[in-house]
């Protein structure tokens, strides 16, 4: 039997293998996950997705699972308790930006509704469908995300970058990157 094709990130590790296959570039409408995923992103900053991946567990438990409602309420005796905490990125501006990256959460819903209707309505609430043959053709970052950070800045969001919003855009389904000849090229236009 031959292996699955995938995407050429997607060779290194078992964990990347499985993230590609039953997460990456599947339409995410779902608010927590979408916050939660953005909050990812941004911890990756400087690091591997592979390091996010591996830290995955660890990172959901030492924050809550990233829910907003409860991040909101974490004070400067919870942010040094994850400090000393091993299993997480302990960078503090990261820390506090996932933080008042929640605080900033709850005012954009309050003017668009949901987080998903904001982010989703950049694309015209569909998936960007590209052809990609090489994984070098593929964009680290384009004009859209570049917008789209710039907005999330002007929101108050921290750890948002244009390279980090492009690579959350693609692990949410925003944008279709996997390559025309990955299995689950089709998989992610659900």
């Amino acid at each position: 039997m031959s292996e699955l094709k995938r995407c050429d990130w997607a060779l290194k590790n078992k964990l990347e293998q499985d993230y590609h296959d039953h997460e990456w570039g599947i339409p995410v409408h779902d608010d927590k996950k979408l916050f939660k995923m953005l909050i990812l992103e941004g911890k990756q900053a400087g690091l591997s997705w592979s390091t996010i991946l591996s830290k995955m567990d660890t990172l959901c438990e030492a924050f809550d699972d990233f829910d907003p409602r409860i991040l909101v309420s974490y004070d400067d005796t919870k942010i040094e308790a994850l400090l000393h905490n091993s299993g997480i990125i302990k960078n503090r501006l990261k820390v506090n930006a996932t933080i008042s990256n929640a605080k900033a959460y709850f005012k954009l819903c309050e003017n668009f509704g949901s987080l998903d209707n904001y982010l989703w309505s950049f694309v015209n609430h569909q998936p960007i469908i590209n052809k990609w043959t090489r994984i070098e053709d593929v964009p680290s970052s384009t004009p859209l995300s570049d917008a789209i950070s710039k907005d999330l800045k002007k929101r108050g969001f921290k750890f948002v970058g244009t390279t980090t919003i492009y690579a959350f855009m693609q692990a949410v389904g925003m944008v279709n990157d996997h390559l025309i000849t990955c299995a689950f090229y089709d998989c992610s236009q659900l």
